[in-house]
């Protein structure tokens, strides 16, 4: 049986929750049809619901969501993960917080050159490049590290389509899908469950 770990992109990404249906609520309705005909099992870390429950108003569909899918944190205290990938990690941060310093050296070199109005657009531009070189591509929050744990914990597979979870659960040796091709998954599921019976 598959397990599948399950973060807020599924569910609040466009380009994800789309493949289900054009609204949110219709998504998540579609997304509980399917997974409850699938035969695999579904979890959310504690912390990713909170975080969903913020951005999507699952109203009546709670109940039937906390059915479906497992609201659970990973064990944190039991779970042993490589000192390699901590290492990495470290590595990774140093590279990105260096990489925003240069940015934001350039910028502030070409502020001195500008007039007044042309400082807020340069401003704008340098709180881009800064938030692209520090969050792009890693792990940036606690949400991020639960669903990490969790699939390592579980030996599931992971369905983001944040690009640095994807990234860091490549390197650990987690399973992870494009959630883009989500409910075309769980739609094999279904079928494969169907000719077995």
């Amino acid at each position: 049986m598959e397990d599948f770990v399950l973060d807020t992109s599924v569910f609040t990404n466009p380009d994800i929750y789309t493949t289900f249906e054009k609204d949110q609520r219709g998504a998540v309705e579609n997304f509980l049809h399917l997974a409850m005909h699938s035969g695999a099992r579904f979890y959310m870390p504690t912390s990713v619901y909170g975080e969903l429950l913020k951005m999507v108003d699952l109203g009546p569909l709670a109940p039937e969501f906390e059915m479906v899918v497992k609201i659970r944190s990973p064990r944190k205290h039991s779970i042993l993960i490589p000192s390699e990938v901590l290492y990495e990690l470290i590595e990774e941060i140093r590279h990105r917080i260096n990489k925003g310093l240069r940015i934001a050296e350039e910028h502030t070199k070409e502020a001195g050159k500008l007039n007044e109005d042309t400082v807020g657009k340069l401003i704008s531009r340098l709180r881009e490049k800064y938030r692209e070189a520090l969050r792009q591509g890693i792990i940036d929050s606690k949400e991020d590290v639960d669903v990490l744990l969790l699939a390592y914990e579980l030996d599931g597979t992971v369905v983001t389509g944040d690009e640095g979870l994807r990234k860091w659960a490549d390197k650990v040796g987690i399973k992870i899908i494009d959630a883009r091709n989500f409910r075309g998954i769980l739609e094999s599921l279904i079928k494969h469950k169907s000719a077995t019976e």
